[in-house]
């Protein structure tokens, strides 16, 4: 079973002109194996930032992150990251751009590729492997980028908006192919987003953080991502609770946007 522990992270930028940002301040969280999160916020409240931390891409100013009891120091195949552009290899097939990750760990070709070809039926895309990654569209290119990241066998996977960019059809069904990758690889996963709706689909710990220091505000422990397994997810949407959330959510982040607008004013 592996934990993941975010132990006090704080993250302060300091500036050319001598002052400093403090972009997250205390954050403390632990993540069982196999839980699905997503983090929620207003601009400027930190959740990449965190999200880069936990990946090893930034070294916290203060606190550490430990994943299967020992501390996070940079970037590791232990955890895998899906962008919100793939950062896929354009000129590459979807074979080659799957297999990268064990091709460069020097695993033998008939150990990865039946996992390969196996990904690549999952995420919908076998008919495609031999096409190169410019010839797909934005929601093909991530079930590329999906399926590239759960190839390494990460413990945990981070993703950044990886919808945001898509048409709200294309949206709808990759967060049905997210729920259904977590149900059956058992992955943890941190998921950033922008929309609520998206943040209640795709957590069954949802997180909401607030801006200036970036800090947790708010915890939510949902039943949406469960109901939503292999299921229409506007059904889903329906239930009752769901339609509370929403709006409790929405009017939390509008007052903390209202704050920050409060005080650019006063400022300014």
């Amino acid at each position: 079973m592996s934990t993941l522990k975010i132990d006090n992270i704080s993250m302060r930028f300091d500036l050319p002109n001598g002052g400093h940002v403090q972009a997250l301040k205390d954050v403390s969280l632990e993540l069982q194996s196999g839980e699905l999160m997503s983090v929620l916020g207003p601009s400027g409240c930190g959740k990449t930032t965190l999200l880069n931390i936990v990946a090893g891409f930034l070294a916290p100013t203060e606190g550490k992150i430990t994943l299967n009891d020992h501390k996070v120091t940079g970037p590791d195949a232990e955890r895998g990251m899906v962008f919100q552009q793939g950062a896929l290899f354009e000129w590459m097939s979807v074979r080659d751009n799957v297999s990268f990750g064990p091709r460069m760990k020097g695993e033998s070709k008939s150990k990865y590729m039946p996992t390969v070809n196996h990904l690549l039926d999952v995420v919908g895309l076998k008919d495609f492997k031999e096409k190169a990654i410019y010839e797909l569209s934005g929601g093909m290119q991530q079930r590329v980028a999906l399926a590239r990241c759960l190839a390494n066998d990460p413990d945990v996977i981070l993703m950044d908006e990886p919808l945001g960019a898509l048409d709200a059809l294309t949206r709808e069904k990759m967060q049905g192919l997210v729920l259904k990758l977590w149900k059956e690889t058992g992955k943890t996963i941190i998921l950033i987003t922008h929309s609520v709706e998206e943040a209640l689909l795709l957590g069954e710990r949802l997180l909401v953080m607030a801006p200036r220091p970036g800090r947790i505000h708010k915890e939510y422990r949902l039943p949406f991502a469960d109901l939503g397994v292999g299921k229409d997810l506007r059904e889903v949407k329906k239930h009752p609770e769901f339609s509370q959330r929403r709006e409790e959510i929405l009017e939390m982040i509008w007052n903390m946007e209202e704050e920050i607008m409060g005080r650019v004013e006063e400022s300014a």
